[in-house]
Order: structure tokens, then C-alpha cells, then sequence
């Protein structure tokens, strides 16, 4: 059997990057298969796409998976299973921006189940794999014949030193003060997520821009390719919906009117779906024996768009929305802090019916939070999770474990609030955000409470954050279009965009948008961030009247953590045989404990919640590893009593010389007069020779006596 002989399409970048994009080599029983390289990174991207369609439902049903084979960088899986198992945060964060990036690109009729698989199979250090993912995805589907209203793609783009760079290595992306993946077509941007160092929005425009000229160029090259695929073209005929011109009259002439007054009645959202309901339940009744249940569930699709159009019509004709309010406006807000007495910071945060319940925990070096991918091995030392249960929309669901979209929240809310953790924060910090109520934008909720929780605690945050999630109606036919501030959960679902804004009253933090429309200019795109800042600074002050700084102290129970630096060969003297030493310290301060070496020296943590204990423990410790330090005062022992001074030990086999000059402002005789063995006396570093030698001295630390007349 001969090898097949490839397709491939060359991308140059304008930076000089070169991406090349495979297809017939691998993979070719699936509807569509590319290999996208670059450098040594290598992506397999596949989609399959069901010939028949799921019955009953009106919505597409994609999956995408992203996997990272740890073979791609030689390495095995840690842990005791040792094959690749379920996916990490990460694959799933990232298979998250491929699947926003795509799903709006399907028709709205294709209801096929649909699958797309993304594997990392070469890893290359210098290329960030999750870069490529979007355009992987993008150029498997472009050349097969599965209908997209592609292509699309998608890049990351980040500011290091006034510059923006698309692509960055993964090295290079810490130093940046903007940090986004962006997804989008020819004509416009569908998907952003990033975070960033307070800067303004106008600085963020411009990050989009740069990555929507990057994305055009990998646009081009895919319709490129599927031009030379035989089987990409024609694209499959369907046809998923079952039509009723004549019932579809029916359901808008019967219940437009009703729906629209509805809409306008300014009714909670229970309320107002219990409304909805009653009014299809009374058009189902007039159909009488005509009612079977294929019309039902047509009649029920087409009540859905009466929905959509009533709802939307009313924003747009009238500036007025769901619950009363005007297209800027923010719902009612309050807060509280200390709610929870055993937690090291909590907050309840409140606005409309969407409320956070947020705990800050605080931990030592042995809490941080451990990553161990194909891709990276490390830890992070703040981290947030976010719990939706199923009671916070009044629903009663199986939990099922943690799922995708609540680690997207999380993600998000931890990046809005990571950049104002001070650098030298010596605890590890978990923050959990339980959504007790849900009606929109609980994710910006979450970032809400986590900065009051924050505060509560008494970590001193560099700025106070709060976000906001802003909506998009349009009419395309008449040019109409409405930003929202603050939007409803109602609203998220009939409107164009959801657009997530965090940020300081300085500038922004984190951002993520989804676009169900194509076409979207950077003129709306504009307006909505402005219309953003001003919510998020009246959300802000909203907070603020509640806890407007960062308490002066941690709690009482919260753990206290004291740093000491010791010598890299007095490591092990501390731990001692079997780590004995250490432990016995452990036990007998109340203290945790954790030495690790870094730059060549060993940084020891202490924590605890009684500080006596502590600092006993810092003793203990700095007696085996004791390193003077000139300028230090420290209590020592007279050792020996010699006619030109006395010899002090200072720390456990350390001695130094106190010389009788030392002793006191006035001369001294006799140093036997003045000290004996044994005695403790208070003594000052003040020299190191170059032999190693300690000098010390008492009189420095005497006040001087008078000078008279």
C-alpha cells in the first residue's frame, strides 16, 4: 500500500511565523482531518458530523474535545494511572474557546450531532498549542462537506513592552500586560477571552484589531486549501426542520400581541415565564383535535420566536427592557461581609436575583494548587472555584460532579482578580463562589464577592474589582441596535452578545465575549465598553459603601506565615534523619512547616494561628541554621572571659568576640568586674572580618552619657 500523498497549505505570518495545515494523511475516515504544525507543535483536528439529524431538538449539537498526549513532549503521566484519563481544567478551558468560536457558525437549522477532536500530538516549547486549537477546528471543517458558515479562526494576541505579538510563546506571555484569544471570521470578531493588567478600553480595541488582521490571513489560507479538496465541495444537503407556513401564521397572529404585553408588564422572572406558558397552553387549547404532537412541538418552536421578536422589538422600539429598566441601568444591589464566622473572609453579594456567597481560604505553600500537564508542570498559588448548583434557578437536577461551563466561570473570575493579588503574598489563597440565586451574569457576581471576600480577609488587594455583563439586540433589516448594561438571564439568551467586563476603577482585568451575529463592528463594540465602565464603576461604588478597604489584619483564626531564608547545606540539618527534627518542631509549636530550596538558598515557611508558637518555632529553626547577620542585635551567652574581652555565642556553635572596648562607654578594668560565664547580655553584629570572624559589641546598644558643661 503506498503512503498517501498530502495536501498542504502554507501560512507566513507577518512576524515571519510559518503554520502549515495538512489533509489526507491522517485520520481519513472522518468527515474532515487536518494537522496543523508549527515549529515542533503538531495539532490533529477532526470532525464527524451524523448524516441524520437528533430528532426533537433545535439547537446544534456540537462537541469538541481538546486532549494533550503527554507522549507529544516525552513525557508519562504522573500519578498512579498511567495513560491519559479524563481532561484537565486546561483542555477543557480550551476546548471552551474552540466550541464558542465555531457553534455560531453553524446553521441554525442543522441539528446533525457533531463532534470535533483535538489532539495535541508534537509539543514544541516555544509554540503554545492552544493558539492553534481554534484554527485546527476551523480547517478540519473547512475541508469537509459539513455546512459551516465559516471559516473562522483564532489567535491569541498579548502586549509585551508597547508591542503587540500574535502567537507569543508560552515564556513570553507572563510579561505581558494584555493577554486575549480571539476568535473570528473575515468581516468580524465572535469570541474574545483574556485577562489584563488595567488597561483601558480603548487599548483593548486596539488588541483587537491587531488579532483580527492576523486572523483574516488564516481565514484565507483555509478557503484556500479546501478550494483544492475535491470532496469539501458541494456542501451536504439537509433538511433538519420540518416546516408549517400556515400553524407558524397561526402562533404569531394568536399570541405576538400577548407575549409583547408580557414582555412589557415588568414581571419577575418567574412570573413572567409562568405568563409565556399560560399563553401557548391557551393557543395549544384553541387548536383542539388538531393538537397532535408533531404540531405541539412545531407550535412550540414557533412561540419561541414569537419570544425572541416580541422581546427584542420592545427593546429596540421602546428603550425598555424585561423588568422596567433603561438600557443603561443597574438592578438593585446590596452586600455584606463576616458572614461567615469560620471562614477566613466571606461575602454575600446581591444584585437583582443573582446572589454570590463567596469564601476566601487561606493556606500555606502545601495548599497551592498543582498542575501536572503534557504541556506544563507547576503550581499556582490562587485559584477559585465556582459552584451552580441547580436550586439557584429553582431547579431540581442530578449533580453530576463540576461541570464545563463552571470551570469556564471560574477561570474567568480567577483571572479578573488575579492581577490585583500582591507578588509577595506569602499564602496560598482559594476563593469559592456558591451561586445561591441565578438571573444573569453570575460569573461577574462571583467577581464582585471574591473582591469583598478578598478585603474581608485582609489580603491587601492592589484595587478593588467589579464586573458587569453587557447584551447586544440588533435588526439587521433596520439597522437598529441596543446595548444593555447588566443583562438578564432572559436577555443573554434572545440577544446577540454577551460580553463580560472586569476591571478596577484604573482600568480592565478580564473580558469574555461571545457574538451570536456576524458582522459585528468595533463602532458597537466601542459603545459597549464604554457603557461597561460606567456600570462597573457604579457597581463599584456599590461595594465600596460596604467595605471600602482591605481589613489591617487577618483573622484570628485565619493561619499566620513568617518567611526565614537559611543556608542550601543546612537544609537537611533542619529536617534531620527521617525529617525527626522537624517534625518534633512541628508538634511541639503547633506550627506547619515547609523548607523548599530556591536560588540556591532554603526558604523556610512558618504558619500557624498562635504567633508565640511560631516564633518559637523560627527559634528552634534559626539555632541549627543559624547565619549572623551584621547589624543584628541578638541575646547570647557569655562562653569565655578573656583580659581583652569576652567571647559571646550568638546562635547554636557561634561565637563572637565582644572586646573590652565594646563593653561600655567607660573604660573597663577588669571584664570580670562586668561579666561572668553564663550570663546573658544583649550584643549588636557589627563586623564580619574576612576570616569569618564576629565582632560584637554591647556599648552601641547603650544610651551615651551626658557630656557635661
Amino acid at each position: 500500500m503506498m503512503m498517501p500523498s498530502p495536501i498542504v497549505q502554507e501560512i507566513k505570518m507577518p512576524d515571519g511565523q510559518v503554520i502549515s495545515i495538512e489533509t489526507g494523511k491522517l485520520a481519513r475516515q472522518a468527515h474532515g482531518a487536518v494537522v496543523v504544525k508549527s515549529g515542533a507543535t503538531m495539532l490533529l483536528a477532526t470532525v464527524v458530523s451524523n448524516e441524520d439529524p437528533i430528532e426533537g431538538i433545535d439547537f446544534m449539537p456540537l462537541t469538541v474535545e481538546y486532549r494533550e498526549k503527554f507522549s507529544s513532549s516525552g513525557r508519562v503521566p504522573g500519578g498512579f494511572i498511567k495513560r491519559e484519563a479524563k481532561p484537565t481544567d486546561e483542555e477543557i478551558l480550551v476546548a471552551r474557546l474552540v466550541d464558542r468560536a465555531l457553534r455560531p457558525l453553524f446553521p441554525e437549522d442543522y441539528h446533525s450531532d457533531t463532534q470535533v477532536i483535538i489532539n495535541l500530538i508534537s509539543y514544541d516549547k516555544n509554540v503554545a498549542a492552544d493558539s492553534l486549537a481554534g484554527l485546527a477546528a476551523s480547517a478540519a471543517i473547512a475541508v469537509s462537506n459539513i455546512p459551516f458558515n465559516g471559516p473562522v479562526s483564532e489567535v491569541r494576541v498579548a502586549r509585551i513592552n508597547g508591542e503587540f505579538k500574535i502567537n507569543p510563546t508560552p515564556a513570553e506571555i507572563p510579561s505581558a500586560d494584555i493577554d486575549l484569544v480571539v476568535a473570528g471570521t473575515l468581516t468580524s470578531i465572535i469570541m474574545v477571552e483574556g485577562e489584563m493588567k488595567e488597561v483601558s478600553e480603548s487599548e483593548m480595541l486596539q488588541a483587537l484589531k491587531a488579532a483580527h488582521e492576523a486572523i483574516k490571513i488564516q481565514c484565507h489560507a483555509q478557503i484556500e486549501l479546501a478550494s483544492k479538496i475535491p470532496g469539501a465541495f458541494p456542501k451536504r444537503q439537509y433538511n433538519h426542520d420540518a416546516q408549517d407556513p400556515d400553524l407558524q401564521k397561526k402562533v404569531e397572529e394568536s399570541t405576538y400581541q400577548k407575549v409583547y404585553q408580557v414582555a412589557k408588564s415588568f414581571l419577575p422572572k418567574k412570573e413572567r415565564s409562568k405568563s409565556f406558558k399560560q399563553i401557548f397552553k391557551e393557543f395549544i387549547e384553541s387548536l383542539g383535535d388538531a393538537a397532535d404532537e408533531k404540531t405541539v412541538e412545531l407550535a412550540e418552536r414557533y412561540f419561541g420566536l414569537v419570544q425572541y421578536h416580541a422581546v427584542r422589538n420592545m427593546i429596540l422600539n421602546e428603550s425598555v427592557r424585561l423588568d422596567g429598566r433603561g438600557l443603561s441601568d443597574i438592578r438593585p444591589i446590596w452586600c455584606e461581609v463576616d458572614y461567615l464566622p469560620g471562614a477566613h473572609g466571606s461575602s454575600i453579594f446581591t444584585r437583582g436575583e443573582t446572589q454570590s456567597l463567596t469564601t476566601v481560604t487561606l493556606g500555606t505553600k502545601l495548599d497551592e494548587n498543582r498542575i501536572d500537564s503534557a504541556t506544563y508542570v507547576g503550581s499556582e498559588r490562587f485559584y477559585l472555584h465556582y459552584n451552580f448548583p441547580p436550586f439557584s434557578t429553582g431547579e431540581a437536577k442530578p449533580i453530576r460532579g463540576v461541570g464545563r461551563r463552571e470551570i469556564g466561570h471560574g477561570n474567568l473570575a480567577q483571572r479578573a482578580l488575579e492581577p490585583v493579588i500582591p507578588e509577595d503574598t506569602p499564602y496560598t489563597i482559594r476563593i469559592v463562589s456558591d451561586i445561591l440565586e441565578s438571573n444573569g451574569s453570575s460569573s461577574m457576581a462571583t467577581v464582585c464577592a471574591g473582591t469583598l471576600a478578598l478585603m474581608d480577609a485582609g489580603i491587601p488587594i492592589k484595587a478593588p474589582v467589579s464586573g458587569i455583563a453587557m447584551g447586544l439586540i440588533t435588526d439587521e433589516s433596520t439597522g437598529q441596535w441596543a446595548v444593555l448594561s447588566d443583562i438578564l438571564g432572559d436577555e443573554d439568551h434572545l440577544g446577540d452578545m454577551d460580553f463580560k467586563v472586569t476591571g478596577t476603577a484604573k482600568g480592565l482585568t478580564a473580558c469574555q465575549m461571545d457574538i451570536k451575529i456576524q458582522g459585528l463592528s468595533f463602532e458597537i463594540l466601542e459603545k459597549a465598553l464604554d457603557q461597561a465602565r460606567d456600570g462597573r464603576m457604579h457597581i463599584l461604588n456599590e461595594m465600596l459603601k460596604t467595605i471600602d478597604k482591605p481589613r489591617p489584619e487577618l483573622k484570628p483564626h485565619a493561619p499566620k506565615i513568617i518567611r526565614i531564608s537559611i543556608p542550601k547545606d543546612l537544609i537537611g540539618a533542619v529536617i534531620g534523619p527521617g525529617g525527626k527534627i522537624i517534625q518534633n518542631i512541628q508538634s511541639e509549636t503547633g506550627t506547619v512547616i515547609v523548607i523548599e530550596e530556591v536560588n540556591e538558598k532554603g526558604l523556610v515557611e512558618i504558619s500557624g494561628t498562635d504567633l508565640k508558637g511560631m516564633e518559637e518555632a523560627r527559634r528552634r529553626i534559626l539555632d541549627i541554621a543559624f547565619v549572623p547577620i551584621v547589624g543584628e542585635v541578638y541575646t547570647g551567652t557569655v562562653k569565655s572571659i578573656q583580659t581583652y574581652g569576652a567571647f559571646i555565642e550568638i546562635g547554636k556553635g557561634t561565637d563572637g568576640l565582644l572586646h573590652v572596648s565594646e563593653i561600655d562607654h567607660k573604660r573597663i578594668a577588669n571584664v570580670s568586674d562586668v561579666l561572668k560565664e553564663g550570663d546573658k547580655v544583649e550584643v549588636k553584629l557589627i563586623a564580619i572580618d574576612e576570616k569569618g570572624k564576629l565582632r560584637l559589641s554591647r556599648k552601641v546598644l547603650l544610651p551615651k552619657p551626658e557630656v557635661s558643661g
